[in-house]
């Protein structure tokens, strides 16, 4: 009955709009700090082969507000895949905790994680993708919007795992997607692929920033150079200078547009700070929900222990 949440196609279109309905009780359950503790005397395990300020402060706060302690494992504590395999630290971790998140490089790694662990594994992020940061996105944009209906995103930069994501997200709701980036920084095409194939949105691929983002409802940002790239970072000035969002790239949607990045944003570099200080920036509420988002999808992965109903 052990269920994971590694990619967001994890869960159904049905379960994804129950996840939601769950973020919104227990967002507004933080906010009047409710004694709401569905997760007393659990633990979750928290392996970090990448640093991060978000993903360790969203899921060690938001564990602790649902009564259970968080144990951060940095990269010099655990080593995974170097000093022991992934599916030894998998078995034994799931007999001292009740849920493993893991923030790796390898995808491979958290695949394995999930196949030996026996108790929930939650992907907090990997080279390939990062399911809970998109959940938090789109339960944005639902906040904001308060629909998906004729949804245009438009990502511009590096076809990186955020647009995996968001490709996979294309795969359970209708939406126009585009991805601009320039040349030679396209996302995997499989996953590309596989989100025409299903065939319920439109994906495209453009290396014009300007004509990408006509009608847009949303434009999303990340860094030019991730976590282990920084090696290239300055071709990647190079090559991405073009697809910086500033003012200019806003004002040529044609209408009012969000703008979201996941953050940490390099201001000056793929956004300028008048637009992320902007009234149209809303990163600081996807920031947010990213703990509410992800105590959602951990309630949902442990309604088999009939912890949330």
């Amino acid at each position: 009955m052990k269920r994971d949440f590694i990619h967001i196609t994890d869960f159904t279109q049905t379960e994804i709009l129950e996840t939601f309905e769950i973020v919104r009780e227990v967002k507004q359950k933080f906010r009047n700090r409710d004694d709401y503790k569905p997760f007393k005397d659990h633990t979750l395990a928290m392996i970090f082969e990448k640093p991060s300020t978000r993903t360790r402060l969203s899921f060690e706060s938001g564990f602790y507000r649902l009564g259970g302690q968080a144990i951060y494992l940095g990269p010099d504590d655990i080593q995974i895949g170097k000093r022991e395999p992934a599916k030894d630290i998998a078995r034994m971790a799931s007999r001292y905790n009740d849920m493993i998140m893991a923030r790796l490089f390898d995808h491979q790694q958290i695949i394995e994680l999930a196949e030996y662990s026996t108790v929930p594994v939650v992907n907090g992020l990997t080279d390939y993708n990062h399911p809970c940061q998109v959940m938090a996105d789109t339960f944005t944009i639902l906040e904001k919007r308060g629909h998906f209906e004729n949804l245009k995103l438009v990502y511009v930069g590096d076809g990186n795992n955020m647009v995996v994501s968001w490709l996979n997200f294309a795969k359970r709701f209708p939406m126009h997607f585009v991805c601009a980036c320039p040349k030679g920084y396209e996302p995997d095409q499989k996953t590309v692929d596989e989100a025409i194939k299903v065939g319920i949105s439109t994906i495209e691929i453009s290396h014009n920033p300007l004509t990408a983002v006509k009608n847009a409802d949303i434009i999303y940002a990340d860094v030019w150079a991730s976590m282990g790239q920084k090696a290239e970072a300055e071709k990647r000035e190079i090559d991405f200078k073009p697809f910086q969002v500033n003012q200019n790239l806003m004002d040529a949607t044609g209408k009012d547009t969000y703008f979201m990045h996941c953050l940490p944003a390099e201001r000056g570099r793929e956004t300028t700070d008048e637009v992320v200080e902007a009234d149209y920036s809303i990163v600081f509420d996807e920031a947010e929900n990213r703990l509410h988002a992800q105590n959602a999808i951990m309630l949902k992965l442990m309604e088999y222990k009939n912890i949330y109903y």
